[in-house]
């Protein structure tokens, strides 16, 4: 099965609280239904919409928890640029 590949473009367009994608290691992930659920609130999730929240994430210190939920939220990978 070949992976979704998402763009700048897409990525940037769904950065709302009714289509919010973001994306962490080169991979983009579908967090809308995630919003109400996270323990730092959904103003910080909603900071890092439509770029690369790779640092963000990792500077948190995310829990092996919080890692094992991003598989379920996986939309696919992001775009190669040059």
């Amino acid at each position: 099965m070949t992976s979704k590949i998402v763009t700048l473009e897409e990525l940037r367009a769904n950065k709302s609280r009714d289509k919010f994608y973001i994306l962490i290691h080169g991979k983009v992930y579908d967090a809308t239904k995630f919003m109400d659920e996270h323990p730092g609130g959904d103003e910080v999730i909603l900071a890092e919409g439509g770029q690369d929240a790779t640092e963000a994430f990792e500077d948190v210190g995310h829990s092996d928890e919080a890692r094992a939920l991003l598989p379920g939220m996986l939309v696919g990978e992001f775009e190669k640029t040059r």
